[in-house]
């Protein structure tokens, strides 16, 4: 009895510190972005390439956690019967993937460029709501009075804090590159919600493979593939000549300048590895649950390092965040109550069976 509750108790604590891990990531890359915008940083497909560039500094892990070694779970699966999947199908996935990555980045950059920070914040937080209508269709996602209480608390604590930005300027910006930021955004939210749901579906269907390392091929070789595609885009584009002019006249110097991007990219990567995770160990639905939690913890963060403005409307934000959070994690506390009420019923009645046999 003791092994089953050490289990329980294990996964509970992965799924926490993937959580911590994905809204930390997550918050210092988005300021991060930020601060490369405000000092001069104007490559998109710089800001797009970082994304993804930093992979390699997982490679250790790759090495380190042997599927023999780590063991999860995602859904009950039979893993003494799970055959691997062909590598062709494999390559297919990861390839497929990080050309999705690539083209998700890189509408995120061009949104970020051409929208206002309050407008491109509200798109982004659409993307809750995508995932939830491709959760339903492909991942089977149930909707309860508190998922759906859950989804309408972090999508008004989103849209809160973005009509309250007074960061936004729109008067430099043509009105064609607005519609094309507006569009970009818009199509970059719906794609990254795909991209989560077609994930989950992945590691349920086809990799069927219960570990830790699954996690990070999932991460390293769509990243390899979207960081190619950056190269290229980098190259065709003809930013790359920019980028020494753009490093001279960064504001906070050259070293601030790569340290900037450096840290960026590997944020990001932490931030991705733990969204993997919780996809793995939990639902895509509940992954981005999570990201959306982060939005209203930038300006707090940005209060404290870039000196903004605090006031009433992004503190009911960021308690309109907490409440659908513990709404979405209370769901998952009776579920697993319920799931546990069920096993010990299915166990006593076949031992009331077993019983009855024998005498």
């Amino acid at each position: 009895m003791k092994l089953p509750k050490l289990k329980h108790y294990k996964w509970w604590l992965r799924v926490g510190f993937y959580s911590l891990f994905l809204l930390a990531g997550q918050t210092v890359a988005t300021l991060l972005g930020r601060l490369y915008y405000d000092q001069g940083g104007n490559s998109k497909w710089m800001a797009t390439f970082v994304q993804s560039a930093g992979f390699p500094i997982l490679l250790p892990l790759l090495f380190f956690f042997s599927p023999s070694k780590i063991s999860t779970a995602i859904t009950p699966l039979n893993t003494s019967s799970a055959k691997p999947p062909p590598l062709s199908t494999l390559a297919f996935l990861y390839f497929a993937f990080g050309l999705l990555l690539a083209g998700d980045n890189l509408m995120y950059s061009y949104g970020l460029l051409y929208l206002p920070v309050s407008t491109y914040s509200l798109l982004c937080a659409t993307q809750l709501a995508f995932n939830a209508l491709f959760s339903y269709f492909l991942n089977s996602q149930k909707f309860t009075a508190l998922i759906f209480n859950s989804l309408i608390l972090l999508t008004l604590s989103a849209s809160l804090l973005a009509v309250n930005s007074d960061s936004e300027n729109t008067t430099g910006i043509p009105k064609g590159k607005y519609v094309i930021g507006f569009l970009c955004t818009l199509g970059a939210s719906a794609a990254y919600s795909l991209y989560l749901s077609l994930v989950q579906l992945s590691f349920q269907r086809v990799i069927k493979i219960e570990t830790f390392s699954a996690v990070l091929d999932m991460q390293i070789y769509p990243a390899f593939v979207a960081t190619c595609g950056c190269v290229v885009g980098l190259f065709a584009s003809g930013e790359w000549k920019t980028l020494g002019e753009e490093m001279k006249n960064y504001k906070k110097g050259r070293v601030s300048y790569m340290m900037t991007l450096i840290w960026t990219a590997v944020t990001w990567q932490i931030s991705s590895v733990a969204m993997l995770g919780l996809i793995f160990e939990v639902s895509s639905l509940f992954c981005n649950v999570i990201s959306t939690l982060a939005l209203p913890v930038v300006p707090i963060l940005a209060v404290v390092f870039f000196h903004d403005k605090m006031d009433g409307v992004k503190v009911m934000a960021l308690l309109l965040a907490i409440w659908g959070f513990l709404s979405y994690i209370y769901q998952h506390y009776l579920d697993d109550s319920k799931s546990k009420v069920d096993k010990t019923s299915a166990d006593e009645a076949s031992g009331a069976g077993a019983v009855t046999e024998i005498c």
